[in-house]
């Protein structure tokens, strides 16, 4: 049973990893996945953004991602996402695992059966990000002395634009712990497919009213460079230490 990882922004290539790609036919288009081994396992690898990393967080195709990794028999998928930092004890580096989620996007696809004569999927997102995946991700970032924050709410906004000082306001006075764009509906989606799915986020900044200069996409990307052998690392840990036959409640 292969491992899924979507990469997103600033994250696309795994040391030791030399897959070979294939376009994988979905009822939503055709999706570029690329398969090879890493810590004796086979490994699924979808970037987000597209093969050339050109589309925006609007642009993406979710239900295809999700359906050819679920298509190819992948049953557990980590992902990357960049994120602001709403709280300040959050800094910029430091790596966040998200356990709840706040849907601000506008246009998306939200369900797999859309499109399709389907009975209409009512799924339970009580605990949207596997439990499992988050307490493996958690203890190996800790044992490699990373910085990490665990139970944190993920706002997820349409993009591509930055938020407003008063969004931010308004999503820490809902709770909302970080800002990003892409979280939502892949974490959806995966349920709906059945796959358990957690998101490892990366602060690569502080949101609109808490950093002190204006936002741009070039400090992100910055960010990434310095962080992606660290967080390629953990990735590779996780995956080695992933037992496929783990009880969690997204099996059940």
């Amino acid at each position: 049973m292969p491992v899924g990882i979507i990469g997103g922004t600033g994250f696309s290539e795994i040391p030791g990893f030399e897959p070979e790609r294939e376009e994988v036919a979905t009822g939503f288009g055709a999706v570029p996945v690329f398969r090879g081994e890493l810590a004796s396992k086979e490994v699924l690898f979808v970037p987000r953004h597209g093969a050339d990393r050109r589309l925006a967080p609007h642009q993406i195709p979710y239900q295809a991602n999700i359906a050819a990794l679920h298509s190819l028999g992948c049953t557990h998928l980590l992902a990357t996402n960049a994120v602001g930092a709403i709280r300040e004890d959050i800094e910029p580096g430091h790596l966040v695992v998200p356990d709840q989620f706040l849907d601000f996007t506008t246009r998306r696809p939200l369900s797999l059966a859309e499109g399709f004569d389907e009975e209409i999927p009512h799924i339970d997102v009580t605990n949207p990000y596997c439990d499992y995946l988050r307490r493996l991700i958690a203890e190996q970032a800790w044992a490699m002395g990373l910085v990490i924050h665990q139970d944190m709410v993920y706002v997820c906004t349409e993009g591509p634009r930055f938020e407003t000082p008063a969004e931010i306001r308004m999503f820490a006075q809902l709770g909302g712990d970080v800002v990003g764009m892409t979280g939502v509906p892949e974490v959806v989606l995966a349920r709906e497919a059945g796959i358990c799915y957690a998101s490892v986020c990366v602060a690569t900044n502080y949101a609109a009213g808490l950093a002190p200069e204006p936002l741009t996409a070039g400090e992100v990307y910055e960010l990434m460079d310095k962080v992606r052998p660290s967080l390629c690392e953990l990735l590779t840990e996780v995956i080695t230490r992933l037992d496929p036959d783990a009880d969690c409640l997204c099996r059940r």
